[in-house]
Order: C-alpha cells, then structure tokens, then sequence
C-alpha cells in the first residue's frame, strides 16, 4: 500500500532561505516568544477586550495555541499561496470581532490597523526576544533586516506597511508611544493568570506541565515594568531555574503542537507539515490573538 505524500510548496513564500526569519521562527524557542508576546497583549485594552468577549481560550486554550502556532507556520513556512490564504481567512474571522471595551468606554474592532499592530509589535519583538535569549546569534543588522521583513505577515491581516516600525530603533519608539495606553483589567488578570497557570487537563498531563514551565520561561523575558503592572513579582534566581528545567519541557509541548523539537532540519519539516495541514482549513485551523 502507498503512502500518500503531502503536496509540494511551490515557492518560497514571503520569506525564503536567505531571511533572517526563516532562521528564528525555526528556533524552538518561538515558543517560548509566543507566550511572551501572549502575556503582553493582555496589557492593552481594546485588544483584551475583544479576547475577553470572542474568544473560547479559556475553555480550549491549548486548541488556540496549537492553531495559533499553525497560522505562525504556514506564514513563515508556506508557499505564498498558502500565506495569502491564511491572511485572508483571520481577515474574515477579524470582520465579526467588534463591541465595547467596558475599561475605557472606546469601541473597538479586530480590523482596527492600531490593534493589529499592537498584535504584531508585540508578537515580532517576543520572537526576537526569545530567540536571542535561548541561544541565538543575531547581529544588529540581522535584527533590523528580521523586522523589516515582518511587514510581509503584517500586511496579510490588514496592517498599512508606513506604520509597521522596521528597525530596532523605530520598534522602541512604538513601544514608548503606546506605553502609557497600556492598563491591567479585571479581563486581563484572568487570561494572565490562565497563561501562567494553565489548568491542569487530565488528558494532556505532560503538555499542560510542560506548558506551565514553558510559561515560567516566557515571564523571565517580560520587562520588569511590565511584570510590575501585570502583578508579577520573583527574584531573578527563578528566572535562572525556570531555564535549567525548560528542557525537559521541550519534547512533549513539541509533539502535541507537532512541531520539531530541535533546530536541525527544522526549515524542512516546517514545510513539510504546512504543505501536510494548510492553515487556510476553517474547519480545523482559525487564528486567534491570545491562545
């Protein structure tokens, strides 16, 4: 009997092997800098809100983060076909994510460009983040080419390139602007809470522990303010710890998310299991801003 192969990729999609992004997102610390950036949207309130009012993550969060991690892949990894594809699909789902922030009174929209790119600032920079922490190597020059580079994804959901910052500098700057908008809510206790300690699913014992290891490591890359506003507070020599257990954690959060758990080869396999689960699937795949 033959076994059926995944379909090929015909291009290199929006990226290809000479970007600097290929060569983060395939770091198995990606994962870590999701839960980063997962932490730090919480902070802004029109985007938590519409997570608070949409969004199932606390009845089925490791389902959101496993397609959330889907949507991740087939944007970096997939052909430009499947990249446009998936864009499209979370600017259909994004149409219907609107309503009132009830912390500042301001409506709000999932097409809002200003949202979306708190999404993707926050997203981009934790990659980054993680990937330098966790042992990678990335010059000045490489970490301005990898956020020039993200204008690619950003325009796929909606967000105008002129107000996508490109360089480290003009990153800071976003950051600095945005910095006083930034408040903790009653919807934003819970989904941190949630993030920090996932329940415990009987199921998926290993994964959730795992999970809450994975996000011990993700708070050490939170900056200190931040930490503060978000009512966290540990001596750094948890920080220090939480790295030393992070790798047994590896394996089992990479089987469920199927995804490799080394960065040998990891280009390769990467697309090989975008062109094997197309995110652009409503049925199994959709995109959501946290978990």
């Amino acid at each position: 009997m033959t076994q059926e192969r995944p379909a090929t990729l015909h291009d290199d999609g929006l990226f290809g092997p000479r970007s600097v992004t290929w060569r983060v997102h395939a770091s198995p610390a990606m994962l870590i800098g999701g839960l980063r950036a997962l932490l730090i949207q919480t902070l802004h309130p029109l985007a938590m809100a519409g997570v608070a009012q949409h969004s199932d993550y606390r009845t089925r969060g490791l389902h959101r983060l496993r397609r959330t991690t889907q949507y991740v892949l087939t944007v970096t990894f997939g052909d430009t076909a499947s990249a446009e594809a998936a864009g499209a699909q979370v600017r259909r789902v994004h149409q219907s994510i609107r309503g009132v922030d009830p912390v500042t009174g301001r409506s709000y929209s999932a097409e809002d460009p200003e949202t979306l790119l708190w999404v993707h600032c926050t997203e981009v920079h934790s990659f980054y983040t993680a990937y330098r922490a966790y042992g990678g190597v990335i010059s000045p020059a490489e970490r301005d080419r990898y956020f020039a580079e993200s204008v690619r994804a950003a325009a796929l959901v909606g967000i105008p390139k002129e107000i996508v910052p490109q360089s480290h500098g003009e990153m800071r700057a976003y950051f600095e602007r945005v910095r006083p908008s930034l408040c903790v809510s009653q919807s934003a206790l819970t989904a941190i809470r949630f993030l920090v300690a996932p329940p415990i699913a009987r199921r998926n014992m290993k994964v959730t522990l795992s999970l809450r290891v994975a996000a011990a490591a993700a708070i050490g890359l939170v900056p200190a303010h931040l930490r503060a506003l978000m009512g966290i507070e540990r001596p750094w020599v948890v920080d220090a710890a939480t790295f030393a257990g992070l790798r047994a954690a590896w394996r089992p959060l990479h089987r469920f998310l199927d995804v490799p758990d080394s960065e040998d080869a990891n280009v390769a396999r990467f697309r090989a299991l975008v062109a094997e689960k197309p995110f652009a699937e409503p049925s199994r795949f959709a995109h959501a801003q946290v978990a």
